[in-house]
């Protein structure tokens, strides 16, 4: 769904496309690393410039010559964002000069029909700019002159941008709609990517059967039964430990990220090697960023888990209690559930407990189980109140913070999840005495 129009960055592989969308979006959003062929999938983020909003699209560098599998899903996923683009940003090395591999993505460009910007990057000097001359030859019209590294000219390729795209920038009323915030997290190759792909019906990110194809966090924007949905695939989370390479470590980074945006966390776990401790530790992460959370038992068509054990261990292992869903990216199993449970936990999230059901909840678990009595002082709870929502943050007026035992307040939030359905939603709980 188009909400704003699309801008695509597009070139040959490290040419800084990756570094230059940063620049003009004024965040570190894209992965950045001297190695070629970081970006494998399409990146969207959204960019101001004054007064009018846009969307930028990074893309994977595309070397026609490279017959790779790879290769061939990488060009795959920049023709999508040409196809999806208002308009394209050919990013050329502006030291270097013309390449084989931009002729022939000069040519890919024209055959979109798309209007296009040439832009000539890693210009530091602007005493050189007269190396920009030989990319008219390239047909894509005046090249401007850009350093993604350092800025300059960053601010006329902005003008620019919105000079081309003219009114098709303005804010519309669709960008005011509130999203959905959905992360797709888990470890390597538990199948985020593909889940995504199946549950989009379009082959939006790359998936490979390869461990760390997903380099960084892909956002797409979807409309379905009246509600806006974004959904974040990530790459896969390894302990910080065995990390391999810098590319791992700003990977990470960014799935964190990614979790700190969201408001709901789809953790995905491979069930041919069954719940392990780090989907646990995930999960736990997902809960300290106050995501509403679920599970999604991905490959159930290549092994099936026992429910009633994994529902044990849910229980012992984490206050969050996740619902859990069998599913299939290959099959297609459990893939029309997935945005039932995700708008069923954003209401759980932004959900608001009227002040007499809770005060009511309250008296009946008093009257189940006594509050404790510490150093011969018995705990008194006058009033439960809910302040805030998004996470929901529920307060409790005692009579003394210190006569709070570990036992009682775990007993308080268990019994309160059962009471209201709160599974897999985080809840702030606070007890606050006489004295603040």
């Amino acid at each position: 769904m188009p909400i704003l129009p699309k801008v695509a960055i597009v070139g040959y592989p490290n040419v800084g496309k990756s570094t230059l969308l940063n620049r003009l979006s004024g965040r570190r959003e894209a992965v950045v690393h001297s190695e070629a062929g970081v970006t494998r999938d399409r990146k969207e983020i959204e960019v101001e410039w004054v007064g009018r909003s846009f969307t930028m699209i990074d893309t994977g560098g595309v070397d026609t010559a490279d017959r790779r599998q790879m290769a061939r899903q990488v060009r795959a996923q920049v023709e999508a964002a040409l196809e999806d683009s208002a308009l394209v940003l050919l990013v050329v090395d502006g030291l270097t000069g013309i390449g084989p591999g931009d002729e022939d993505l000069a040519q890919i460009v024209r055959r979109s029909k798309r209007p296009a910007v040439l832009v000539a990057n890693k210009i530091d000097d602007f005493n050189r700019v007269d190396l920009i001359h030989e990319f008219h030859a390239l047909g894509m019209g005046e090249p401007v002159p850009v350093s993604a590294l350092h800025g300059t000219g960053s601010g006329d390729l902005l003008d620019v941008i919105v000079d081309r795209l003219g009114e098709m920038g303005a804010l519309s009323e669709a960008e005011q709609r509130q999203e959905i915030r959905v992360a797709f997290v888990g470890r390597p190759n538990a199948g985020k990517s593909s889940m995504l792909n199946r549950l989009l019906g379009q082959e939006r990110v790359i998936v490979s059967a390869e461990p760390g194809t997903t380099r960084d966090s892909i956002d797409t924007v979807v409309e379905a039964g009246g509600s806006v949905f974004r959904f974040v695939d990530t790459a896969g989370l390894r302990r910080p430990g065995k990390l391999d390479s810098d590319v791992e470590y700003y990977s990470r980074v960014r799935a964190l990220a990614a979790l700190e945006k969201a408001q709901v966390a789809l953790v995905l776990v491979d069930c041919t090697l069954g719940l392990t401790d780090y989907d646990l530790t995930i999960i736990d992460e997902a809960m300290k960023r106050s995501c509403a959370t679920a599970i999604l038992l991905n490959k159930w068509d290549l092994q099936k888990l026992d429910l009633e054990d994994l529902k044990w261990k849910l229980g012992r292992k984490t206050t969050l209690k996740p619902p859990f869903l069998a599913t299939s990216a290959t099959t297609g199993r459990g893939v029309a559930d997935i945005l039932p449970l995700v708008r069923h936990l954003h209401d759980l999230y932004s959900s608001h407990i009227s002040t007499r059901d809770l005060n009511n909840f309250l008296q009946e678990i008093k009257a189940a189980h006594s509050p404790p009595i510490v150093r011969g002082r018995q705990l008194k709870m006058y009033y439960i109140s809910q302040p805030a929502t998004a996470p929901p943050r529920i307060v409790v007026q005692v009579n003394n913070k210190g006569l709070i035992t570990r036992p009682y307040a775990t007993y308080v939030e268990n019994t309160l999840r059962e009471h209201f359905d709160y599974f897999g939603c985080p809840l702030v709980i606070e007890f606050r005495g006489k004295k603040g």
